[in-house]
């Protein structure tokens, strides 16, 4: 099997997204994939939208959340899913990171 099953916390490259915010892949599958982003206060995830389902889990910090048209403060611990085509984004209230999963993995983020 060439599909790695585990990682370890230190792993995975961080990609430089701008004005405060990183991502780094920690798993993936062609059907799932796990990755994280890290925003400093104020950091801005943009409203967009894309064909994979999406479940993010706030590992840390708060966020305000915008999915298809309803927002709501979340904090550690909370999450929210994203279905597939529906407008999305995030603005963090504060430093934090969350736990994105999404199904198929996103390809354009192994570039």
């Amino acid at each position: 099997m060439d599909t790695r099953l585990f990682a370890r916390g230190n792993e995975g490259e961080w990609i430089d997204l701008g004005q405060g915010n990183r991502r780094r892949v920690i798993l993936h599958t062609d059907e799932l994939m796990m990755v994280e982003f890290a925003f400093e206060k104020g950091g801005i995830g943009a409203p967009h939208s894309h064909p994979h389902v999406q479940a993010s889990y706030v590992a840390e910090g708060r966020f305000e959340v915008m999915v298809g048209g309803h927002s709501a403060v979340l904090s550690a611990g909370d999450s929210f899913i994203a279905p597939s085509g529906v407008v999305h984004g995030v603005v963090a209230l504060e430093a934090g990171r969350l736990i994105d999963s999404f199904t198929p993995h996103r390809a354009d983020f192994l570039k």
